[in-house]
């Protein structure tokens, strides 16, 4: 399963973040060369439609659609006010008809998606999912989770947004273009600590390194060095976007689905591997890297060793 947290704008906390970085090989380490980092996280956070009709719930607090009442017996059904079993509050219940995906409340004050009840067709869960989003915001809810079983991994891309910026100064062939966020790591800085800083100078987006999804080597780049990229994955811990004026045109949130259509994504074959791999890891079909602090008996140094874990009971492929 692969769980991913929908939240309000104030709240959003996401599935996770991608970052990119870049870095250079050197005799002579320049501080401001030595390597490129940046990630775009994939947040659930949607906006839909208002849709006020009242349904009822089951017993466990299950919200159904109106058209579902009818094959449940009545036994099994509360009126449209239901009593919270924490705090002995009531709240009224709205839905649209056949218009919200099926879901229970948990104990913070939140909705829990039925995974096993999701709609057969991906064009039916976007509307449905944008629907149910605002839905469940009117209603106050503090936060929404969404855990997609692996073999409906197609509907990550839709689910799933990530954090992408227009930079200022851009070749002529990039204008319009919402990219990742990218950019250098310091000398002596870990390749993780550069990926949280970049994007928080960058975009304002406080995050937790998750694991490096893989990186490119290339040659003859800048000042004639080889060129390391790394893409790696964050998680969001924040959600408001605070953009660097100095580097920055704009910044926002946007649905996977819509960057990948995006002409120059689609025209560049390694970017979409990129995307491929970025998917494939939020669908549990791949693992990335862990940073792993190690000291080395040959020199006594502390250092980050990054790679997979294998045990079961630390496994790090299950989605965060």
């Amino acid at each position: 399963m692969m769980e991913m947290k929908l939240f309000e704008s104030k709240s959003v906390s996401v599935s996770e973040i991608v970052h990119l970085g870049r870095t250079y090989s050197s005799p002579f380490l320049n501080f401001k060369n030595i390597l490129g980092v940046k990630f775009s996280p994939q947040i659930c956070a949607c906006k839909g439609i208002v849709l006020k009709v009242t349904c009822a719930s089951t017993s466990d607090n299950t919200y159904l659609p109106e058209k579902a009442i009818g094959s449940i017996g009545q036994g099994k059904l509360s009126l449209s006010y239901r009593i919270n079993g924490t705090n002995g509050t009531s709240s009224r219940l709205y839905c649209s008809d056949n218009r919200v995906l099926h879901a229970f409340d948990d104990e913070y004050g939140g909705v829990i998606v039925d995974p096993e009840r999701l709609p057969a067709n991906p064009n039916a869960f976007v509307s449905i999912l944008h629907a149910s989003l605002s839905h469940w915001k009117n209603m106050g809810k503090k936060g929404v989770w969404l855990k997609l079983p692996v073999e409906r991994s197609e509907l990550v891309p839709i689910a799933v947004k990530v954090l992408v910026v227009q930079e200022k100064h851009r070749a002529p062939a990039s204008v319009g273009l919402w990219k990742i966020p990218t950019g250098f790591v310091l000398e002596s800085e870990e390749i993780f600590s550069g990926a949280i800083r970049e994007v928080k100078e960058e975009t304002g987006i406080d995050t937790e390194f998750v694991e490096v999804i893989a990186f490119r080597h290339a040659h003859n780049v800048a000042f004639e060095k080889s060129d390391l990229f790394f893409i790696c994955m964050l998680r969001p811990l924040s959600t408001q976007i605070i953009i660097d004026d100095l580097e920055i045109q704009a910044a926002k949130w946007m649905p996977l689905v819509d960057f990948v259509e995006q002409p120059l994504i689609q025209e560049d074959c390694m970017f979409k591997k990129i995307i491929d791999i970025c998917i494939a890891r939020l669908g549990q079909r791949y693992c990335g890297l862990s940073a792993h602090k190690m000291v080395s008996k040959f020199d006594g140094q502390l250092s980050s060793l990054y790679y997979n874990v294998v045990q079961n009971q630390d496994f790090n492929c299950g989605a965060s």
